[in-house]
């Protein structure tokens, strides 16, 4: 194998085959990217045997092969190559090694034979659709917070993505919760999705498809089966495995009749949660809520640190309500309106809360109160 390839182009494309790579590895070839050159592309493979990644990248094949490389090695070296350079790998059949030239650099890599290369099988996608990539970031992007981290409910371990009836009609929807706060995200049903089955997305699975989602004006095809998905863009592949459980039947705690409204700034509401819990235990965080009037005092009383209190002008005309929430989860929530205001709707002290941006009800959060 012999090509030649720009520094940046060969970075971009190691970039994603890398992250995908496990830095542990008891098994030594899935540490190695696989490099495959043939017609006028090259393309760099990488696998953890739950998620695979293909990235092409167009280059100058004089020769074409195969061969495997250590995937975080050959990202290093590319970069730390000056900007512009042109790179050239060549197997060298009889050390068995790779070399890389780039200007008067020049590197000598071991390589493990191709064959040992575990390809993923190919899935029967049961449903093919594409979407745009915008439509599909802010699906995972405004969900992927409130994703479980316990092992131990490996069904929560990431975002369940499934067909629904939303307000406006048939929605395709991901929704993400870890018991204490939960995220349900609507965005309009793409043509040939109506017959997707529901799959939990892997929270690594999620985390990776964020770089192929950069591009606004992207068309992403979406192929999905019961044990598989696949997300392409005419460059870069993924595939994934799916999160083998079910997932629990989230409309039990959303809420529907919480009539106590309050409207707020959104960043200031941020800005001053981050303000007053700057004082509190890190075990417990709870910032206290209280509500009368259009006005709202924010509190945190930690006894061994000290206290504090912030008073926000809000939209608010219900019965006086006190209410206390972990101020990272209070965050993290509010972190998600894009728009200027934040409704949030209460029933009692100790009933779920519901949060949405303004009046747009395609996007709502639910978070469970503390005691304070």
């Amino acid at each position: 194998m012999k090509i030649s390839l720009e520094r940046g182009t060969l970075l971009r494309a190691v970039s994603q085959a890398q992250s995908v790579v496990e830095r542990r590895n008891t098994i030594p070839i899935l540490a190695n990217v696989l490099i495959e050159a043939e017609g006028d592309n090259v393309s760099f493979r990488a696998t953890d045997l739950d998620i695979e990644v293909v990235d092409r990248a167009p280059a100058t094949v004089e020769q074409a092969g195969a061969t495997t490389v250590s995937a975080v090695l050959l990202h290093e070296i590319a970069r730390k190559l000056p900007d512009g350079a042109l790179v050239q790998l060549h197997e060298d059949g009889a050390t068995g090694r790779l070399n890389v030239r780039a200007g008067r650099a020049s590197f000598s890599l071991a390589t493990l034979p191709k064959e040992d290369f575990p390809v993923m099988a190919s899935s029967e996608y049961s449903s093919n659709f594409s979407a745009p990539a915008g439509v599909l970031r802010r699906l995972f992007d405004k969900a992927k917070f409130a994703i479980s981290t316990e092992e131990t409910r490996y069904y929560l371990n990431g975002v369940y993505m499934h067909v629904a009836q939303g307000e406006d009609g048939p929605a395709l929807r991901c929704v993400a919760t870890d018991g204490h706060r939960l995220a349900r995200v609507d965005a309009p049903l793409p043509d040939g999705a109506a017959e997707m089955p529901g799959v939990i997305v892997p929270r690594k699975t999620v985390g990776e498809l964020r770089k192929l989602l950069e591009d606004d004006e992207a068309q992403i095809a979406v192929s999905v089966s019961e044990t598989k998905l696949r997300f392409a863009t005419p460059e870069i592949t993924l595939t994934s495995k799916v999160i083998d459980g079910t997932f629990p039947d989230y409309t039990r705690v959303i809420p529907s009749g919480n009539s106590r409204r309050l409207e707020v700034d959104a960043g200031d509401f941020a800005k001053a949660v981050d303000r007053v819990a700057t004082v509190s235990s890190e075990r417990s965080r709870a910032v206290k809520m209280l509500l009368e009037d259009d006005k709202l005092v924010l509190s945190v009383n930690a006894p061994d640190a000290g206290a504090a209190e912030e008073e926000l002008v809000v939209a608010y005309g219900d019965d006086r309500l006190e209410i206390g929430f972990n101020a990272k989860y209070l965050l993290e929530i509010a972190s998600q309106v894009d728009r200027e205001n934040a409704v949030f709707l209460f029933n009692s002290s100790g009933d779920p809360t519901l949060m949405r941006e303004g009046n747009d009800t395609s996007a709502i959060y639910v978070v469970m109160p503390m005691r304070v």
